[in-house]
């Protein structure tokens, strides 16, 4: 079993304060997870925007494969200002620890996003740490994308130069 993270980072062109928002929405985890890992709610609905607290899921893998339950434990630590940190203390079926912290720093123009997971899951640990690093360049080139549309977006309602 390895305590070793698997961290990955990427530049976002957008800035810190908007990825921080839509960071915080748990519609944005459903997509850019989408359609590695789909989140179905086994309590209480997830909340608009991430709070301090626990929740428990069931996930879908590929073709609706089912993976068991999951819990969603959301905390904010501390971070060294103008960095922000999410931190979810997760466990479930398949791993007793999933802790997952997503760092947003500014970088130039942008944002550097770095996912940092270190996962326990007995013998299975070596193929969950290959399945996190897969599902985090995934979920980072949906960020990718998503802010490109963002972009792309406020660019076109935007009004014309004077």
């Amino acid at each position: 079993m390895s305590d070793r993270p698997v961290i990955l980072s990427t530049h976002l062109s957008a800035p810190p304060e908007e990825v921080w928002a839509l960071l915080m929405r748990p519609a944005t985890l459903e997509h850019v997870a989408a359609p590695l890992l789909r989140f179905r709610p086994e309590g209480p609905p997830l909340p608009e925007r991430w709070q301090e607290g626990a929740w428990r899921v069931r996930l879908r893998g590929p073709l609706g494969l089912p993976l068991g339950w999951q819990e969603i434990r959301v905390s904010f630590p501390e971070a060294p200002p103008p960095m922000r940190r999410l931190r979810d203390a997760g466990r479930g079926a398949l791993a007793r620890r999933w802790d997952h912290v997503i760092e947003i720093a500014p970088e130039g123009a942008g944002t550097r996003y770095t996912d940092r997971v270190t996962v326990e899951a007995g013998w299975l640990t070596p193929a969950i740490r290959l399945f996190a690093r897969i599902f985090y360049a995934h979920r980072q080139r949906r960020w990718r994308r998503l802010l490109s549309r963002e972009t792309r977006r406020r660019d076109r309602d935007a009004p014309p130069p004077a």
